[in-house]
């Protein structure tokens, strides 16, 4: 095994907890997950439920992790879609709309300019 110099150590160490510190979820779960290996609470007596408590620990941890990477993957993704002038955003229509297309084949003439009338001042604002 080849030998660490302690300054590397020291400095890979403060850069884990400087990492460590802009995700406190993560932190507060190593903070957990240090209570189970001290038994920090005394009521652990049996491995198999130190065991239980450390893989629980882990799992809660790799949820949240995903968790986190999701995120910030989708606000990387959304930034770099908002920078790009060839994209547009997709948003959902409203439920106006969708009973406009649904009856545009139904109605009087009449019944339709009245629609459109009521609803064109709207459709200039977005």
């Amino acid at each position: 095994m080849p030998d660490i110099n302690r300054s590397s150590e020291f400095e890979s160490t403060e850069s884990f907890l400087d990492r460590l510190k802009k995700h406190p979820h993560l932190l507060a779960r190593f903070q957990s997950l240090l209570d189970v290996v001290d038994n920090a609470s005394g009521d652990v007596v049996k491995a198999a439920e130190a065991e239980q408590r450390v893989v629980d620990e882990l799992r809660q941890m790799g949820q949240e992790a995903l968790h986190a990477w999701a995120e910030r993957k989708h606000s990387r993704l959304e930034a770099e879609s908002d920078s790009r002038s060839d994209l547009a955003r997709k948003e959902k229509k409203t439920l106006l709309v969708h009973q406009i297309w649904n009856h545009s084949n139904r109605g009087t003439d009449l019944q339709k300019r009245l629609l459109w009338q009521a609803i064109s001042p709207f459709l200039s604002l977005s």
